[in-house]
């Protein structure tokens, strides 16, 4: 949910369709989107989630290899 951002021309996903991209439930969605990490608008009880800020977010948390960030055992 966030504050008076431009979303013209956005094209939005449900926080199905956002789940299933990122192949995480839709509570973590939901909480993606009440935390403020992922923005979002509200229609009526729905939510929809511009596509461009769920590939923001997605590039924003991945993880850097040369750096053994992530890396199990580490």
């Amino acid at each position: 949910m966030t504050d008076k951002q431009n979303f013209a021309g956005a094209r939005f996903m449900t926080v199905a369709e956002v789940a299933d991209m990122m192949r995480v439930s839709k509570m973590t969605v939901y909480r993606l989107i009440h935390a403020g990490d992922l923005p979002a608008v509200q229609f009526g009880r729905s939510y929809r989630v511009p596509e461009n800020a769920v590939e923001s977010y997605l590039g924003a948390a991945a993880i850097d290899p040369q750096h053994g960030t992530g890396s199990y055992g580490r």
